[in-house]
């Protein structure tokens, strides 16, 4: 009998989960179903024996893991070759014609803008899901896959294996939800919803994962057993019997053609769509055919994605406000009204200085054009001056710091204009921001909001006063818990042992970067011998330049900075430089540029992976290049890589340099 209920219960749940993530149509109301999944969960709790492996009350585990496991891709998970213009897809027909004797057809779909994971299933069980990684190997993220309410847990019709591919996504609605709320948290926002998607797939805490509303759509069969298909249209039909979310595509085009004008409808789509989408996906539909076309290494031969162009929407620019960052630099922004742009609302927007301003001749007031630049930071593209009413008004500079009061000048061949304020807040608050960086002190907890509270409680005046913080002087504050006060605690302590290019970098000296600041710390090896340095001493160091000389050796001469300094050194803050364990002179005399996405890990950890080998790594391609690292949207390197000869190389075929 509560075997039979057990059944009925997770059958139920299964039906109803199924109607409201993959078909869209509810018919019962979550107060509903919530009740029944909390009595199947007291049922399996009181009859373990009874409970379905693949039970809906497994969806939100909450476990914690201390890392991701490897997974070895039985059938590599392939990147796209990119077009965007028409001449491009007629150009891949014709090499698909050329290599087919025979008629064929294409499938045209979304480009989901999201992250790419693997599904296995063995004997109808969702066991493992991955994310793509490098295409050969990714990691293990079942736990945070079984979150997502679309990917059912068990098949309808049990087959031995399969293995399907999809893209995890967070749809616009929920985006702007959980911006809102990380906004009211004093959280940093993401910059778009795929951003938000890859960072929480990557959760090791399954149950943050559940709270970001994931969701997916599957666009591959990868590998089956027990079943075949002779198109890919045809297995998608198939996996929508099964229970999945398929990315919509049924149609199918006889010619490169019709496909385009497919492109073009789904381009005009794109706004209306509840998902973002980057572009279009043109496949051949006929899966032996896709075999005779084969692939190279990274791509294969039978589809080609079209990239739309970047979004660009009008809106009105309500207001100019300054912001003054780390170094006193003043920029001045747009406020704008709310305008949906590339998957995230954008409310203000960079005008860079005000040379950007006269040159574009904006006006607060006008209507303008707006997009992101990469996707990623907004921007005004154009004025449109046929809409003026004459109300507009012109931006000046203002002679004062809005911060600080003091006053703002133009330094003598610079674009930007400073505050001269010694004590400007806002531009301690910058540098306490920059200080704690992941790529500088990386102190993990110490956001932004985390910073503004500690500044206005008066507990921080300084990098230095950090390391002298107490727990109970964090408890006092609001929304800071014992277990968040120890956890920021600890992270401070433990940025007392990072290298001294990592200070140097965090100690925010105009012109000097992470790459000068390795180059100072391995030429001085510690922050001793650096104070002590002239800047024909500095300059004598292979590639650093005048200016960041000038720059680093006013920044030691300041009384003001060397207390800084002494109170970290007092603090125990490390002031030496070693090397890092496992270095090598694998990639000595070798110039590297790296271009383009990665997903295993961010282009600066590359850049150190490089340099630990004994590599360098260059800002631009020339023929002096040895070799180019290319990733997922690399763009102009590429192309100057390529007109020149240079050797291109994966992210795989780099790492099997180190390894061999």
């Amino acid at each position: 009998m509560i075997e039979k209920k057990i059944q009925e219960l997770t059958a139920f749940l299964n039906e109803h989960a199924h109607r409201y993530y993959v078909l869209d149509d509810p018919v019962i109301s979550d107060y509903e179903y919530d009740m029944a999944l909390r009595e199947l969960k007291a049922l399996e709790e009181a009859h373990p024996e009874f409970k379905d492996p693949a039970s809906p009350t497994t969806r939100v585990v909450g476990q914690v893991l201390e890392g991701f496991e490897s997974v070895a891709h039985q059938v590599p998970m392939q990147s796209l070759n990119d077009a965007f213009s028409k001449e491009e897809i007629l150009e891949f027909d014709s090499r698909v014609q050329g290599s087919l004797q025979a008629p064929y057809a294409y499938g045209v779909e979304y480009k989901i803008d999201g992250l790419s994971v693997s599904l296995e299933y063995e004997n109808g069980v969702f066991t493992r899901g991955s994310t793509r990684g490098d295409g050969h190997t990714g990691e293990d993220v079942t736990q945070n896959l079984k979150t997502i309410h679309s990917i059912p847990l068990k098949l309808n019709y049990p087959v031995p294996y399969l293995e399907v591919r999809g893209e995890v996504f967070i749809g616009k609605a929920d985006f702007e939800k959980l911006n809102l709320q990380r906004e009211k948290d004093g959280e940093p926002l993401f910059a778009n919803a795929r951003n938000a998607a890859a960072g929480s797939l990557r959760q090791l805490d399954s149950k943050i994962a559940a709270k970001r509303h994931l969701d997916i759509f599957i666009f591959n069969i990868q590998r089956a057993e027990g079943v075949s298909f002779t198109s890919h249209t045809e297995g998608l039909r198939y996996l929508a019997e099964q229970g999945f979310k398929v990315v919509p595509c049924m149609e199918v085009y006889p010619t490169a053609e019709t496909a385009f004008e497919r492109v073009l409808e789904i381009g005009a789509e794109r706004e209306s769509l509840p998902f973002d989408i980057d572009g279009a996906v043109i496949k051949i539909d006929d899966l032996e055919q896709r075999e005779l076309l084969g692939s190279t290494s990274k791509c294969p031969r039978w589809a080609v994605a079209y990239k739309f162009p970047a979004e660009t929407k009008k809106t009105k620019l309500l207001d100019i406000v300054l912001q003054v960052g780390r170094t006193g630099a003043i920029t001045p922004n747009a406020v704008l009204t709310p305008v949906r742009v590339a998957g995230s609302t954008v409310q203000r927007a960079t005008l860079h200085n005000m040379d950007y301003i006269r040159e574009k001749d904006i006006m607060i007031g006008d209507w303008v054009y707006v997009r992101k630049a990469g996707d990623i930071i907004p921007e005004i593209t154009e004025v449109i001056k046929e809409e003026r009413t004459g109300e507009e008004v012109a931006f000046h500079m203002p002679e004062f710091c809005p911060e600080c009061g003091e006053r703002i000048e133009r330094v003598e061949g610079e674009a930007v204009y400073r505050c001269m304020g010694g004590n400007c807040p806002a531009q301690l608050q910058r540098n306490l921001e920059h200080f704690a960086s992941r790529d500088a002190m990386d102190i993990e907890g110490l956001g932004p909001a985390v910073v503004e509270q500690l500044m206005g409680a008066g507990l921080i005046a300084s990098a230095a006063d950090l390391f002298s913080l107490r727990e109970e002087q964090l408890t006092a504050l609001e929304r800071f818990g014992e277990k968040s006060a120890q956890n920021l605690i600890t992270a401070i302590h433990n940025a007392k042992g990072r290298d001294l290019s990592r200070l140097l970098f965090a100690l925010g000296i105009r012109l000097n970067g992470q790459r000068s600041s390795m180059l100072l710390a391995k030429a001085f090896g510690t922050m001793e011998n650096l104070m002590e340095q002239t800047e024909e001493s500095l300059t004598a160091i292979h590639e650093i330049g005048e200016k960041t000389a000038a720059n680093v050796y006013e920044y030691f001469q300041n009384p003001h900075n060397r207390e800084l300094i002494a109170r970290l050194a007092a603090a125990g803050v490390n002031m030496k430089h070693e090397e890092a364990e496992g270095t090598s002179q694998k990639l000595a005399g070798k110039k590297f540029v790296i271009t383009g996405r990665f997903e295993e890990m961010s282009r600066n950890e590359l850049t150190e992976l490089v340099e630990k080998n004994g590599g360098t790594v260059a800002g631009s391609v020339s023929k002096k290049t040895d070799y180019v690292v290319a990733g997922e949207e690399a763009g102009g390197k590429l192309d100057k890589a390529q007109s020149l000869g240079v050797p291109v190389i994966m992210l795989e075929e780099f790492l099997n340099m180190l390894s061999e």
